[in-house]
């Protein structure tokens, strides 16, 4: 049993990492990045870093564990799956710093702060995954919040199409941009 406790611990901190990227990533203030900085910062890269050593440390903890607190299988799913989340978020980070996006589309803010929910709801719900229960009401708001991503989406594509932005490399940059905050969505 202590080897099963062990692996759920490890899985709540994969949890806490995945909100911890999120919250980084809600720096994002009113369509500019805060003080210029934010995604692609030195913390966020470490932060992922983190991440990717929980995960990794799920991986081996299930491994040689015999008594685990649900299915092997499931268990390494979940922390790739944890592990995919916080890897998306990254990537968008890293394109903005990279393509020099210093404006950021309105609707990115929204964007970013369903993640950013979709980060806390999945952290606070890691500890609960020893008894999995009460688990109900995680699943009907990720679902909920994962559909208003997708409609946020479609708005930022619409916008970005109907001239919200005019220079076709600007539109292609801000196309990435937001096409990698649906995949961040998508991986919760």
């Amino acid at each position: 049993m202590a080897q099963a406790a062990g692996v759920a611990r490890l899985v709540a901190v994969a949890g806490r990492r995945a909100l911890a990227i999120g919250k980084a990533h809600g720096q994002f203030g009113g369509g500019r990045l805060v003080g210029g900085r934010g995604a692609g910062e030195p913390g966020v890269a470490a932060r992922e870093h983190e991440a990717d050593e929980a995960t990794h440390a799920i991986i081996h903890k299930v491994n040689s564990s015999f008594v685990t607190p649900f299915d092997h299988g499931d268990i390494v799913e979940l922390a790739a799956a944890l592990d995919d989340c916080v890897d998306a978020m990254d990537a968008v980070g890293g394109m903005i710093v990279l393509y020099r996006v210093d404006e950021l589309l309105p609707g990115v803010t929204k964007q970013v702060a369903v993640i950013s929910r979709m980060a806390e709801l999945t952290a606070a719900a890691m500890p609960r995954l020893r008894s999995m229960k009460d688990l109900d009401e995680y699943w009907i708001e990720i679902n909920r919040l994962e559909n208003q991503a997708d409609r946020i989406y479609r708005e930022l594509v619409a916008g970005l199409f109907n001239g919200a932005v005019t220079d076709p490399i600007e539109v292609l940059k801000h196309k990435d941009v937001i096409a990698g905050l649906e995949s961040a969505a998508d991986a919760f």
